[in-house]
């Protein structure tokens, strides 16, 4: 209990007003940011810095704050230290310490008693040592202990201002407002004083100081390494401090380890201090108070080598002493909530599993679906979940009654009047799952080679078609996903015979020519280049929406599927971006790499097929064709020199890229193309057809 008042000459134990602690918002932001991207599971002491200042106001004590700038930034890679902003007068930085723990059962075992000696040990050296006399923000050196549970956003946290006990207790006498304890001349001058020294920017925020007065009462006010001069000048010297309590009768916790400093540093017996106190920024003191104090031990504190005993650990809100707790998810936007939730399965990869994931890299790639059906609603999920938040779906069909089961992000209202374009119903789901997301929507029917158009609608598929060459003209990686009934194939494209457009320059057609056609089957680590998706294929592609029947038309496909190849289409993209070669990596298998390594994801296939009725994945790996109807050197060299001329011909045309490409030819000598095989004792002769 706190003396309730001190009657004027009579002597009784000093008791101080305890501080009290008020934590601002964003401390808790940037602590979880640190937690999540920098310290990970480190439980080392971070440095902090609280701030306090004179008691302001009669009825309100000041609290000593935490603020979002106590903590040390994340972009500081050498040192963990807090970057400490000097001259505001209504911030005095104090050093602290916070000891955050990975648990909650971690927290609650803390050994407390412990913690608080150390700090308290810290505080004894600096007065032994002489540090405080150069930096006396020391005195009030404190110490938080937390816990931060970043999946519901709440903070469990205990203050501990560290107090050396004196022993015997320090008394007073003649405390009273400092209006009644100096004279009217000596008011006035302190007043200035006072005033003085907290507008001036090298002084506003040092805490502790002398009020050093001489016989003329023309008050200055003196750093504390002044006090023997001012002994010398025969002054009267008061020891001043900031003191953030507003009661009438008792000084601020301040005040006890500054005690303990001048009587263990000055041997004096008794002790004049100066309670500062201001109102509407100026010096209030009438508010502010004057006492004296004094120990019968003065000599013995002098010589006294051991650490003291200490106090300090904070009363919570119902005056027990106990930890606090607040939670931040009712006060924070939902949106906000969102996005911290989302990436925080990627952050604590990063603590143990996978400390080289780069999620720079993985917010910033920009991800072009052709399609927004099962798979498409599928692997803009997966996509979400590793953190990719530039999506935009590319289709013309509407969600139909028969999709909202197996296409994840349609529901029975994008079904009614008619259905909405899955497209912009895709990009609408993507928003209201994770509303940061970047989501574009393009209603447009691919073209498609061998399936002709009427000529009415050439201009408008030709518009497409620049459109879609845009599209992709902006995304770097290809990956393919296709599902059969109970089969599915996902693999990655090879670089291409141009690894990307800039590097084609204005020259001639027949330099250009020369170009493609020596690279065309290389790649750019000098082996043979993986093929597309069309690379196996002996012919071009054909109508495939007439003459179907309603099980060809739809995908029928055991619904497990779509998960599995999407699933496994993501993780092969994220794999390229992680990768040293990314499009260009040449295809790994289990037993040609060392998954320690470079490579913390693992291997990085070419081709993954699977099959659901065995229940079996195999990896595979297929090379670039010099026949291929899409990437081979010819198709590339055509599509550069003819443009939209050449792709509409491609539609309009079926066998158009099997007579550019040479499939028309192979297809035919294939069957006059004959080896006769003998064995060594050629007794039996076997026909075999060779393509």
């Amino acid at each position: 209990m706190l003396s309730s008042s001190v009657d004027e000459g009579n002597e009784s134990i000093l008791q101080f007003a305890p501080f009290q602690s008020a934590v601002d918002e964003g401390f808790w932001h940037r602590l979880s940011s640190l937690k999540l991207n920098k310290l990970g599971i480190d439980e080392s002491p971070i440095p902090i810095t609280g701030y306090y200042a004179p008691s302001s106001h009669r009825q309100v004590s000041n609290h000593l704050t935490l603020l979002t700038e106590s903590l040390p930034p994340e972009s500081n890679e050498q040192s963990l230290e807090p970057v400490l902003s000097r001259g505001n007068r209504n911030r005095c930085p104090i050093p602290g310490i916070l000891y955050n723990t990975n648990t909650l059962e971690g927290f609650q075992v803390l050994d407390k008693q412990s913690l608080l000696k150390a700090e308290a040990k810290k505080i004894w050296e600096d007065i032994i040592s002489g540090k405080v006399q150069e930096d006396c923000s020391l005195l009030s050196r404190f110490l938080v202990i937390s816990f931060a549970d970043l999946k519901k956003w709440s903070f469990y946290y205990w203050f501990a201002f560290p107090a050396l006990v004196l022993d015997p207790p320090a008394t007073v006498v003649n405390l009273k407002p400092a209006t009644q304890w100096f004279s009217k001349d000596e008011v006035e001058s302190v007043t200035a004083a006072c005033n003085d020294w907290r507008n001036m920017c090298s002084t506003t925020d040092v805490p502790f100081f002398l009020v050093s007065i001489p016989s003329n009462s023309a008050a200055t006010i003196r750093h504390l390494a002044e006090f023997e001069a001012c002994q010398r000048d025969g002054h009267k010297v008061l020891f001043g401090f900031y003191d953030p309590c507003h009661l009438p009768n008792n000084p601020g916790w301040p005040l006890r380890n500054f005690l303990w400093y001048i009587f263990r540093r000055w041997c004096l017996p008794k002790v004049q201090f100066f309670c500062y106190r201001e109102s509407r920024g100026l010096a209030d003191l009438e508010s502010s108070l004057v006492g004296e104090a004094s120990v019968s031990n003065s000599e013995e504190l002098r010589n006294h080598e051991n650490v003291p005993n200490a106090v300090g650990w904070e009363l919570n809100n119902r005056g027990r002493k106990a930890s606090r707790c607040i939670s931040l998810a009712k006060t924070m936007d939902p949106n906000r909530l969102a996005v911290e939730a989302a990436d925080l399965n990627l952050k604590l990869m990063r603590w143990r599993q996978l400390p080289s994931l780069n999620l720079t890299v993985l917010s910033s790639t920009r991800c072009l679906l052709l399609g927004a059906g099962t798979l498409g609603c599928q692997v803009s999920r997966m996509l979400m979940a590793w953190g990719v938040r530039k999506i935009t779906f590319v289709d013309s069909g509407r969600v139909s009654m028969s999709n909202p089961l197996r296409q994840s992000l349609y529901t029975l209202d994008d079904c009614l009047n008619g259905g909405e374009f899955k497209a912009i119903a895709a990009a609408k789901s993507l928003s209201r799952i994770y509303p940061a997301v970047e989501t574009q929507s393009v209603v447009m029917a691919i073209p498609m080679p061998g399936h002709p158009i009427l000529s009415q609608d050439e201009n408008s598929v030709l518009e497409d078609c620049k459109q879609l060459h845009n599209l992709i003209d902006s995304h770097d990686i290809a990956i393919t996903a296709a599902l059969g009934f109970d089969s599915f194939l996902v693999m990655r494209h090879g670089a291409g015979p141009l690894i990307s457009s800039h590097e084609i320059k204005a020259e001639a057609v027949n330099d250009l020519s020369a170009e493609i056609a020596t690279i065309s089957l290389v790649g750019k680590n000098k082996g043979q280049r993986l093929g597309c998706y069309f690379c196996n294929d002996v012919v071009a592609p054909v109508d495939s929406t007439s003459n179907r029947t309603l099980d060809q038309q739809c995908t029928v496909t055991r619904p497990g599927l779509a998960p599995i190849a999407s699933s496994l289409a993501v993780e092969l993209l994220v794999g390229i971006l992680h990768h040293p070669s990314g499009i260009s990596a040449k295809a790994e298998f289990s037993s040609t790499i060392d998954t320690g390594g470079d490579q913390p994801l693992g291997i990085l296939p070419h081709q993954v097929r699977g099959s659901l009725s065995q229940f079996s994945q195999m990896i595979l790996v297929g090379h670039a064709s010099a026949s291929c109807t899409a990437c081979s050197s010819i198709v590339v060299e055509e599509y550069e020199k003819r443009g939209l001329d050449f792709i509409l011909e491609a539609i309009n045309h079926p066998t158009y890229l099997e007579d550019l490409t040479g499939l028309t030819e192979l297809m035919k000598s294939a069957g006059k193309f004959e080896v006769d095989w003998a064995d060594e004792t050629g007794d039996d002769d076997d026909e075999f057809s060779l393509i």
